[in-house]
Parts: structure tokens; C-alpha cells; sequence
């Protein structure tokens, strides 16, 4: 017959061991927790830029400054991002043909449309030097 000191060692040392693995399993949890979360703040900042882009009345988009972002830390005054607004589901994009208007797509469109075109126009004046931080 075992005796109790025995038992209790034995139940003392399937206990550590449960408590070390569950330790590294938190471990684990905790660094996937991390990597989760950098992850979630790199597509918000994404997110957040390209509506500041789109959302800048003509300005470069240097200037347009980001208003929030994941855990609370507040941007540097400037031109905020618009409100994120709800993609709607399937938006019926009219087929191209000749002598198509512009005003045939939806307002979402457009202003992506609009940006495509101001493509050129940042390039030149980012290429010339007129639009820097701090300038617009």
C-alpha cells in the first residue's frame, strides 16, 4: 500500500505540471493576442488613411491627419478621417459604353474615380517639391 506522503507528491506533481502547462498554453494565447493585435491596428491605420486621402478637399494628402486609432491614442489636429460608413452589400456597377457620365456611379465611386484622376496631379506635385509636410 502507497503511503500518503506518496499520494500527495504524486497529486503535487501532476498539479505543477497541469499549472506549467497551462502557463504555456497562456503564453501562447498572450502572443497571439499580440500579433492579433498589431494586426487589427496595421488594417485600421490602413482604413484610416485611405479615408483621409479620400476625404481631402484638394489638399495633399500630407495634410490630412488621422483622428483615431485603436486603443484610444488621440492624432495630431488636422483634417480627420470621415466616418466610417457601412459598404453596401453588392452595389450595381452600370456596364461602360460610350458617352457614359461619370454621375451613372455611385457617390462611393465617384469619389474613387476622383481620386484615380488626382493621381497624376499629387505625383506632379510631389515630384516638384510644392506639396511638403507642413505646406499644402
Amino acid at each position: 500500500m502507497p503511503s500518503v506522503v506518496g499520494l500527495l507528491e504524486q497529486h503535487e506533481l501532476a498539479a505543477r505540471r497541469r499549472v506549467d502547462g497551462l502557463r504555456e498554453e497562456a503564453d501562447r494565447i498572450q502572443a497571439e493576442l499580440a500579433a492579433a493585435e498589431q494586426e487589427w491596428l496595421e488594417w485600421t491605420i490602413a482604413r484610416e488613411r485611405v479615408g483621409a486621402v479620400l476625404s481631402a478637399p484638394g489638399g495633399c494628402p500630407a495634410d490630412a491627419v488621422v483622428a483615431e486609432r485603436p486603443g484610444g491614442a488621440e492624432a495630431e489636429a488636422g483634417v480627420q478621417a470621415s466616418p466610417v460608413v457601412a459598404v453596401k452589400a453588392k452595389s450595381q456597377v452600370p456596364v461602360w459604353r460610350e458617352g457614359l457620365a461619370v454621375t451613372a456611379l455611385s457617390a462611393d465611386y465617384q469619389r474613387i474615380l476622383a481620386a484615380l484622376a488626382d493621381r497624376v496631379r499629387l505625383s506632379a506635385l510631389w515630384q516638384t517639391g510644392s506639396c511638403s509636410s507642413g505646406s499644402g
